[in-house]
């Protein structure tokens, strides 16, 4: 079974290795569009090992897709890959995570000059402006959760349920100086309206700056035992102060900022159960949105001018199709991009979620498929729409 686009649509990467990106909060594209980051692996199928490396390469999306490789890491999962991706502010600096030694890091590559940077922690989101960036522990992610951290350096708080010293931090993305300024213990310990959580072992996930830089969101998660997560949305200023929590209903998935006041996200609430949301951010306002056509959880994005919702779907049962669209909030209009088939092999930690990325002008968007040759990416034209 193979795809359908009801816009242009082509490969911009093809066997006999595997190509993807991953998550969909991150400049693929830089900022003229000419050229989109990607990652390449030789196997499927399997988790990363500590010894599993993948090469990181541009693409030239006006010479024939021409892929250059710039640069190696072994500090990498299939959702997330690396975190790489432009550095906002700047028209040649790429970055990503990599493993030396026992520890996780930060590299900045100038793909001008070829100088490479490399900065103590391992980012998870840029401020708008690249100069900051927020950092999380991805052996604990690792630990918690595996397809979300990396391999090959264990979790020194393995047996710890809510550790002091591991968190969030703050670094500065040209020093390198860091600090953390939230941490599990912290947030671990607040109360929590549904229940009891101190037996719970924690850990947090997804960081994302808004808009403005002046905040981020984090997903506070937890474990019972070898139960679920559970899960409740936060934000913090960017010292650590000021926390607030979003969604407390202990369901919260995908989510992304509308704007600094606004967050659109997929979880349950009382109102309409599992649907999209959008949170009035401190203000305790909560409304549905897309009831009916934004049916599922998906990767959501709102394209440049807010107007519409780019998003997808996991394989829907029974076809195995995987849904592309993008959604007008105000017209409740949702005009069907792609469908793409999701062979089964890629499930659980190795699936191969579309996670649309659009370039900065919001006219093309490149998802990530297994339809056809394996893991490959492929770029739609959007700007007739």
């Amino acid at each position: 079974m193979d795809t359908s686009a009801a816009v242009p649509m082509r490969p911009i990467t093809s066997g006999p290795k595997y190509h993807w990106f991953g998550y969909y909060d991150k400049w693929q594209f830089d900022a003229s569009g000419r050229y989109a980051l990607g990652m390449e692996v030789g196997f499927e199928h399997r988790a990363p090992t500590a010894d599993d490396e993948i090469g990181l390469g541009l693409i030239d999306l006006e010479d024939g897709d021409r892929w250059s490789e710039l640069a190696r890491t072994r500090a990498w999962c299939w959702q997330q890959g690396c975190m790489l991706q432009w550095r906002p502010g700047s028209s040649s600096e790429v970055v990503f995570n990599a493993r030396e030694g026992d520890q996780f890091v930060c590299r900045v590559l100038d793909i001008e000059s070829g100088r490479t940077r490399t900065l103590p922690r391992a980012v998870y989101s840029l401020s708008p402006d690249g100069r900051t960036a927020v950092c999380a522990d991805f052996r604990r992610i690792q630990h918690m959760r595996p397809g979300y951290g990396y391999a090959g350096i264990k979790d020194p708080n393995a047996a710890v349920l809510a550790p002091e010293d591991v968190g969030i931090w703050r670094q500065d993305m040209e020093t390198g100086e860091n600090e953390l300024i939230v941490s599990v213990a912290e947030v671990a310990a607040r109360s929590y309206p549904h229940g009891d959580i101190s037996a719970a072992k924690h850990y947090f996930n997804h960081l994302l700056f808004s808009p403005d830089a002046t905040r981020f969101i984090f997903l506070h998660r937890w474990r019972f035992g070898e139960g679920g997560f559970h899960t409740r949305m936060l934000t913090a200023a960017v010292d650590g102060s000021d926390l607030r929590v979003v969604d407390e209903y202990g369901k919260t998935s995908h989510f992304i900022w509308r704007d600094p006041a606004h967050i659109l996200a997929w979880a349950w609430h009382p109102s309409a159960e599992d649907a999209f949301y959008l949170y009035g951010h401190g203000t305790g306002e909560v409304e549905a949105v897309g009831l009916g056509q934004m049916r599922v959880n998906g990767h959501c994005t709102y394209l440049p001018g807010g107007e519409w919702v780019l998003n997808d779907t996991y394989p829907l049962a029974p076809s195995r199709v995987q849904e592309l669209y993008m959604y007008h909030v105000e017209k409740q209009q949702r005009v069907e991009l792609a469908a793409f088939h999701a062979p089964e092999a890629y499930g659980g930690e190795w699936r191969c979620d579309l996670h649309p990325r659009f370039s900065r002008d919001g006219a093309q968007v490149i998802v990530d498929s297994a339809h056809a040759s394996g893991r490959q990416m492929y770029l739609l034209d959007i700007s007739a729409l």
